[in-house]
């Protein structure tokens, strides 16, 4: 496998190559349907909106990256995939089920953000009063001022002394390349906490049930398969999607 991946990449290599030689000698060069032309005295401004183009595409690609690490998605996702595995159910609901809720969560919970970032970023940008550096920057600041109020100062020293930077005399000052990673961290930690909250009533079932299998001799009966009734009731007696919704919501107010 290794063997073929380095063939398929020197045949790339060597295509690029032959269409950047061909586009060297030869400033027009078409194809049906295709039209490639290399002007090296072309208009800067051009050239310019090119380049935009190819860093707003770049930003696109990257987009559901950062829609998972720098929104609540990370920790509504894996306390639902710990309450399914608290169930005892690896298979229900489904994963499509699981990521969908956590998307419509995380708009609802991220709401607030994206509207300062359309009122303050994307409608002045795209009425022409500010450039596109700027807007990006206002843009950054209000989902900066969402990680900052979900994460630890003590993961914030941890990789500021990690990364040597300068002691920050202010929360501007901190780079988001160190705050990208504590604000993962600490969503992890809060999400592996709310599982362990959420696994306690379950794992108490599970225990009472095996007890009393045991006691009654049935040793080759799965636990498991006894349990998972009983799980499903007390999680439908206590309205467990309610309030599993109420205590991720309300885990983001700070």
């Amino acid at each position: 496998m290794k063997n073929k991946t380095r063939i398929r990449l020197i045949i790339l290599v060597a295509l690029l190559s032959l269409m950047l030689s061909a586009c060297a000698s030869d400033p027009g060069l078409s194809a049906p349907g295709v039209t490639l032309t290399v002007d090296p005295g072309g208009d800067q401004q051009k050239i310019s909106s090119g380049v935009e183009l190819l860093v707003l595409l770049t930003v696109l690609s990257i987009a559901p990256s950062i829609l998972v690490l720098c929104t609540s998605f990370t920790r509504i996702v894996i306390v639902l995939s710990l309450l399914r595995s608290a169930i005892g159910s690896p298979q229900i609901p489904p994963n499509q089920v699981l990521v969908g809720l956590s998307l419509i969560m995380t708009f609802f919970i991220m709401s607030p953000v994206y509207n300062e970032i359309n009122d303050q970023a994307f409608k002045p940008f795209k009425n022409g009063q500010i450039s596109q550096t700027v807007a990006f920057e206002k843009a950054a600041q209000p989902v900066r001022e969402f990680m900052f109020t979900q994460t630890r100062n003590k993961d914030l020293e941890l990789f500021i002394k990690m990364s040597d930077s300068a002691q920050p005399e202010a929360l501007d000052d901190i780079p988001t390349t160190v705050l990208l990673p504590a604000f993962i961290i600490s969503e992890l930690r809060s999400a592996f906490i709310m599982g362990f909250a959420i696994y306690v009533p379950f794992l108490i079932i599970d225990l009472v049930v095996s007890s009393i299998l045991l006691a009654m001799g049935m040793m080759m009966l799965p636990p498991s398969m006894i349990s998972l009734p009983f799980k499903l009731l007390l999680f439908v007696m206590v309205d467990g999607w309610y309030l599993i919704a109420q205590s991720l919501s309300l885990s983001f107010l700070k």
